[in-house]
């Protein structure tokens, strides 16, 4: 998945929860439902507590949260003065 635009569910506004990451049209952050199914909250228990989402919603988040964390870190070195 190369840029944003396989994520059409997720959206990101500086004023609806800090700016984090959330399913479109909702204050679901992708962070909160990493979190549930990391907890062992099953899809489907995930589902039932928020029934306003579809399970695409959070087969998106999980594969945007992934996607996220394969970014790299490069390090450079300090210029020599």
């Amino acid at each position: 998945m190369k840029g944003t635009t396989a994520f059409d569910r997720i959206t990101q506004t500086p004023g609806v929860m800090g700016g984090k990451p959330c399913v479109k049209g909702t204050r679901v952050t992708v962070g909160m439902i990493v979190g549930e199914i990391g907890a062992g909250t099953s899809i489907d228990a995930l589902l039932a507590d928020y029934p306003y989402l579809e399970r695409a919603d959070v087969m998106q988040a999980l594969r945007y949260a992934a996607w996220r964390v394969q970014e790299r870190e490069v390090l450079l070195e300090a210029a020599a003065a």
